[in-house]
């Protein structure tokens, strides 16, 4: 490949060949369902001297990376939403903060019992304690989960992780300064420094964004170009005034987060975000020295197996005391099984101060791509994997799981009918009900949000999960008359209809589907009636007022 490597000498070519082989390889991963950073770390450690050789040019790969971490903590500032965490309540902070405490002082003493120093052991523990929040909620998105009670706590601690690594970053811009005075010094200007770039910050949200970005709307361009530019150059000022650029760029998002062009921003942002994250990481994945680091393939495999199941076992311990289910507590703690790209820059800026060598860089980067790589099957298999293992989890439970078991106010009541899913569907059942008032039921929400509102008008309406398989332990299905599922998809509607058969229950059941295949499976399943809304709309519309309006036409 001496040939490749040659023409790989004109930068032209060289963007060229790297872009083609991130293409190949990133086919390759989606048939693999695997996220991008572990793609993006291939294609790095393809193309690197390791390989093939092709990256001559590391100024512009290094300048490119630089802006691709910028436009990264951008966006994590610009979607940085405390409601989130109040929505939780306590839990996510807890949990959070919990989790980073205890891994990494677990992930410290493993380091210290393999033999690294007290402050590699420290740069290799912090590393180990975040987690990705793209891609948890990229996974979380695609199986339906964000909404969930679980995915809700998840996306909080992950917030609140996010604040932690920020502050982090500071504390090392610190670290940075002390070779020019005393750690006092450098921390006294580290503080005036963070008190005037945070004015700097708050006068521009106060009197300058808002105008500006209204005038700017008109063109969606302009207001893209416009959010690029401010954090660019507020990642600089960063730099200038001795904080890692990262700071500077995560400031200029939360400055733009209470802006009503915020989701617009940050839908066009994503996709470059992507892409210009490939460089950082083909950049990283160019640096790795195989003969460095082949030595520390043993202590990689043991750090990965920690968060691998360290992490989730933390999380569902501090879930169960807080009193939560263990299904709940499971699910949550599944998604910090694995190191975020807030990791491999954490380690970058360490080896900047010059704190850590490439040695542990390579480490933390090796145990990144083990664990991102494996816990994204952890997380897409996550039921599956709760079903075999939900017999040993018993003992993180409490023996009264109040926190989901607390609001069934109406436990012991008898009701007719139980709802399930409530969304438009079902809560326009809901409604017509309360008009009426002749038959009491009970409301089923899988969305903690939804639940919360309908409780504070009174409603007797709980939290529950249709591929839940202990769902019946919180549901008191046993009386009522009927149940109706508005939730579609196959494979929970055919779980609801195999757990009511188990339990015994006798009454009718109505299934809900959107599409012709899905009523053509459900039709197989046992269920009393299956329910097409838009159907049934159309029905209603035709006989309530269009055969009416053409009669009266006619006459």
């Amino acid at each position: 490949m001496s040939w490749l490597s040659s023409l790989a000498e004109n930068p032209f070519y060289e963007l060229a060949i790297i872009l083609f082989f991130a293409a190949l390889l990133g086919g390759l991963g989606q048939l693999l369902r695997q996220p991008l950073i572990v793609v993006f770390m291939a294609v790095g450690i393809l193309v690197g001297p390791a390989v093939l050789d092709i990256v001559k040019s590391e100024e512009n790969i290094h300048l490119l990376a630089e802006i691709g971490i910028a436009i990264l903590l951008f966006i994590v500032g610009l979607k940085l939403d405390l409601r989130v965490i109040r929505s939780v309540g306590k839990i996510a902070l807890l949990t959070g903060l919990g989790q980073v405490l205890f891994t990494s002082l677990i992930g410290y003493i493993i380091g210290k019992s393999l033999g690294f120093g007290n402050l590699h052991s420290f740069y290799i523990a912090v590393a180990l304690t975040f987690s990705s929040t793209i891609i948890i909620v990229k996974l979380l998105s695609d199986k339906k989960e964000i909404d969930s009670l679980h995915g809700q706590i998840a996306v909080g601690f992950l917030i609140v992780q996010d604040i932690v690594v920020i502050l982090v970053m500071i504390v090392l811009s610190t670290m940075r300064q002390e070779e020019n005075g005393t750690i006092w010094q450098s921390v006294g200007g580290t503080i005036i420094s963070g008190i005037v770039l945070f004015l700097l910050t708050l006068a521009a949200m106060k009197w300058v964004i808002p105008s500006l970005s209204f005038f700017l709307a008109k063109s969606q361009e302009m207001l893209v170009l416009f959010a690029v530019a401010w954090s660019i150059v507020l990642a600089a000022v960063g730099e200038l005034m001795g904080f890692s650029g990262e700071v500077g760029a995560f400031l200029a998002g939360v400055s733009l987060a209470s802006s009503q062009f915020k989701d617009t921003i940050s839908s066009r942002l994503v996709s470059l975000r992507d892409f210009m994250l490939l460089f950082f990481f083909v950049s990283l994945g160019a640096d790795l020295n195989f003969d460095v680091i082949g030595n520390q393939v043993p202590a990689a495999l043991i750090f990965s197996l920690f968060v691998l199941v360290g992490n989730p076992l933390i999380v569902l311990v501090i879930m169960g005391i807080m009193g939560y289910r263990k299904r709940t507590a499971f699910l949550a703690g599944l998604t910090v099984a694995q190191i975020s790209e807030f990791s491999l820059i954490f380690a970058g800026l360490g080896l900047s101060v010059g704190h850590i060598n490439e040695e542990i860089v390579g480490l933390i980067t090796l145990v990144g791509l083990i664990t991102i790589g494996l816990s994204t099957y952890l997380i897409l298999y996550s039921h599956s994997i709760y079903k075999m293992l939900s017999p040993v989890l018993s003992p993180f439970q409490r023996e009264t799981p109040y926190r989901e078991l607390g609001i069934q106010e109406g436990e012991k009541k008898r009701y007719d009918l139980i709802i399930i899913g409530f969304g438009r569907f079902g809560s326009r059942i809901a409604e017509m009900l309360d008009e009426n008032k002749e038959i009491p039921y009970l409301g089923v929400d899988f969305d903690p949000q939804i639940v919360k509102e309908w409780q504070k008008t009174g409603k007797d309406v709980i939290y529950g999960d249709m591929e839940d398989p202990e769902i019946f332990e919180q549901i008191p299905f046993k009386g009522s008359k009927c149940v109706i599922s508005t939730t579609a998809g196959v494979e929970p509607s055919r779980h609801l209809i195999q757990s009511l058969k188990r339990n015994g229950y006798t009454g009718k059941v109505f299934l809900t589907a959107l599409k012709e295949k899905e009523l053509e499976l459900l039709q197989e399943s046992g269920a009393d009636q299956i329910l097409i809304p838009h159907q049934m709309a159309a029905t209603n519309f035709y006989h309530a007022y269009l055969k009416e309006f053409f009669l009266q036409n006619d006459t």
